[in-house]
């Protein structure tokens, strides 16, 4: 496919627009995809917000979303295993492959990442096409939509944290914060066999989408229901895992405060401050386990077979769909309805 597309670029603090490119087209090892669905990412918003995220700085144009799934419509030299037409999800970082982190299999962590939409890395999806390594993509079974295929990408990383901290079958979970990660999170507990989740927001409409993915009881901080105070009454005095999925300096700081002895701590959510206090004494006190998560790794097909066969729900995390010629007005809806929005898609 050659010709024009539209692409929804950043340009400034809460400043976005439309322009016109070049269809890309596929190199060696690439393919290029006709995107279906992109979902709207907590970091999508913070770049619009703030015209930067975490150590990134916005500095020039760029194209937001990071979480597409849609048809194979063209392929590159060297490519094998894939047809034009097929259906697939895009995992968006591509790592080099040859660095010690890469060949260590932690390629999440190579230091030569390119990433969808992170400046001097790789443009964003909020585009009619797109070109990505055949290596990073995965074709979807048949009962897997390409909206599910987008939805991928924020399942691995509740999927990582459950991984890392191993949780299993017979263990109690609290999970800070339902937004779209700690929907994920609870959702992959769920699929690992554990059935004590509790979980705790300030939204009453993301703590009613938590009791349907999985959560056994839910907690209202903002209606003084004390996630602390109940942790207590669990055995063994906290629950074997929790997951810190807000970000934020309140549930990081409590996030110690309700584990058991030998407990484990993952810290799932991105905070748009750098510095968070950590509750270092009880953690010691209780040998606690801190892990930190940095996107996920090796678990795409993980994720698209738990899909696939029932084990997670993962449509059920939206909230909202927007056209992609409303994209303009759907990034600024998700940014300023915070409370309506769990999770917004963008449909081509």
């Amino acid at each position: 496919m050659d010709g024009k597309m539209k692409v929804c670029v950043l340009t400034g603090k809460q400043k976005l627009e439309w322009i016109e490119r070049e269809i890309p087209q596929p190199g060696k090892g690439e393919l290029q995809i006709k995107i279906e669905y992109v979902g709207v990412c907590g970091s999508d918003l913070h770049f619009y917000e703030e015209g930067r995220l975490a150590n990134w700085e916005l500095d020039g144009p760029l194209a937001l979303g990071h979480e597409p799934g849609g048809v194979v419509s063209g392929i590159g030299e060297g490519v094998e295993g894939f047809a034009i037409g097929d259906r697939v999800a895009l995992e968006p970082g591509v790592p080099c492959g040859h660095c010690k982190d890469c060949l260590e299999g932690h390629y999440n962590l190579c230091p030569d990442m390119k990433f969808m939409a992170i400046p001097k890395e790789k443009d964003g999806v909020f585009a009619e096409y797109c070109v990505h390594d055949a290596t990073m993509t995965f074709k979807l079974p048949e009962n897997v939509s390409t909206m599910e295929g987008g939805l991928m990408e924020p399942l691995c990383v509740g999927l990582h944290a459950t991984v890392l901290s191993n949780a299993k079958i017979g263990e109690t979970a609290i999970v800070l914060g339902s937004g779209c990660i700690g929907l994920c999170t609870v959702m992959a507990l769920k699929a690992r066999g554990v059935t004590e989740i509790y979980v705790s927001d300030v939204l009453e409409k993301r703590l009613n989408k938590a009791l349907e993915v999985g959560a056994t009881k839910v907690f209202n901080a903002a209606k003084g229901e004390d996630i602390v105070e109940f942790a207590k009454t669990l055995p063994g005095g906290g629950a074997d895992q929790v997951y810190e999925c807000a970000g934020n300096r309140v549930t990081t700081l409590q996030s110690c405060k309700l584990i058991r002895r030998a407990g484990k701590v993952t810290l799932v959510g991105v905070s748009p401050e750098p510095i968070l206090e950590l509750d270092v004494a009880t953690l010691n006190a209780m040998e606690g386990e801190l892990y930190s998560v940095y996107r996920y790794r090796n678990l795409y097909p993980t994720a698209i077979q738990a899909v696939a066969s029932g084990a997670i729900p993962l449509k059920k995390i939206v909230s909202h769909e927007f056209d992609f010629a409303d994209c303009i007005h759907a990034i600024e809806y998700s940014s300023t309805n915070k409370e309506d929005v769990i999770k917004s898609v963008i449909k081509m």
